[in-house]
């Protein structure tokens, strides 16, 4: 490795690096090993910044979830009709996920195996539960159907948002907005009742 990208090496730039590693083989088959020689330092290097690797996965997780969590804070999200407040936040849901994909695509794939892991698998449930209390606060309003379980709706909706870690690869002038547009009519148009 050359001296010019250990001079470069920032707390960032090793997340960037940890996140890409954990994402390629997993964070349980990643060692502090692997993650030295991607970033081109030594493990004492990585030690002056972090514990170890579970700092960095909180670190990583954390980033996903301070930008899903915040979405529930913004206007949108606060105001209006529950349906047009549900459609904001899937909408806002996508284009954080398109804009922090490595880190969002880690969240997703935590198994609960550590402490970090099982915190981040409870702030997800907690997301979830948030957008089921507007689907179904939606469907009280008369906006969406309700005859479909408002827990299995997030799920439905939620599997549909999260599949694009697996197949979405950003490409230079992408437009986040018409994936995120088209995310909410696949779903909503289904889920709206018919006077709406």
């Amino acid at each position: 490795m050359t001296t010019a990208r250990r001079d470069t090496y920032t707390p960032e730039t090793l997340l960037s690096v940890a996140v890409q590693v954990f994402n390629e083989r997993g964070y349980d088959g990643t060692s502090m090993e692997h993650l030295s020689k991607a970033a081109g330092i030594s493990k004492s290097s990585i030690y002056h910044h972090v514990a170890g690797k579970e700092e960095l996965l909180r670190r990583a997780v954390s980033r996903a979830l301070d930008g899903l969590f915040a979405v529930l804070e913004e206007p949108g999200a606060l105001r209006g009709r529950a349906v047009e407040r549900v459609e904001y936040v899937t909408r806002r849901t996508v284009e954080v996920l398109l804009a922090e994909l490595p880190y969002v695509t880690l969240l997703l794939r935590v198994r609960g195996n550590t402490r970090t892991e099982r915190w981040a698998l409870e702030r997800r449930r907690e997301f979830d539960h948030a957008v089921a209390d507007l689907l179904k606060a939606a469907a009280a309003e008369g906006d969406l159907r309700a005859d479909v379980d408002s827990r299995l709706a997030t799920r439905l909706l939620f599997g549909m948002v999260n599949s694009l870690v697996e197949w979405y690869r950003p490409y230079p002038g992408a437009d986040h907005s018409q994936l995120a547009d088209a995310v909410v009519h696949m779903a909503f148009d289904g889920l709206r009742t018919s006077t709406t």
